[in-house]
Formats: C-alpha cells, sequence, structure tokens
C-alpha cells in the first residue's frame, strides 16, 4: 500500500504526499519490497532536485525581468510650476 501511495505521488509530482509518506515509512520485511522502496525514494528525491531546480531558474528570471522593468521607467522628479 505504501510502495503504491509513493508511486502515485511521484506520478503527481505530489511533493505534500510525498513527505507525508516519509513522515510515516513503514518496516519492510521483504527484500524486494525493501529495494522497491529505495529505487522509489531515490525518484522522489530527483524529481524533487530539479523541481527546485526549475523553481530557482524561474525566480532568476523574474529578478532579470524586474531589472528589466525597473531600468525602463523613467526617473520620477518632483517639480513645482509655479509660473502659472
Amino acid at each position: 500500500m505504501w510502495l503504491n501511495s509513493l508511486k502515485i505521488a511521484i506520478i503527481e509530482q505530489d511533493t505534500e504526499k510525498m513527505a507525508q509518506l516519509m513522515d510515516a515509512l513503514p518496516q519492510f520485511e521483504k527484500q524486494e519490497e525493501i529495494a522497491s522502496a529505495l529505487v522509489l525514494i531515490a525518484e522522489a528525491k530527483k524529481m524533487i532536485v530539479g523541481l527546485r531546480e526549475d523553481t530557482m531558474h524561474s525566480m532568476a528570471q523574474m529578478q532579470k525581468s524586474i531589472s528589466f522593468l525597473e531600468s525602463t521607467q523613467r526617473p520620477h522628479t518632483a517639480k513645482l510650476d509655479i509660473s502659472s
């Protein structure tokens, strides 16, 4: 059951569900269950690292866009025109 839940969480990229499953890691009795769990945990780790890198890339792109937009804005200088 736990292994199937982890497989589904990986496929759906549900990081919250993966965290819950890791907190409730069961004791495996069969060698093949242990091997499957290790493979799935490694895959989950790889996926989370990839998501983190994607997020960092997106944040860097947003920072560049903000800097560009700020550089194209004319500086606002306050002037008081009393000649009228």
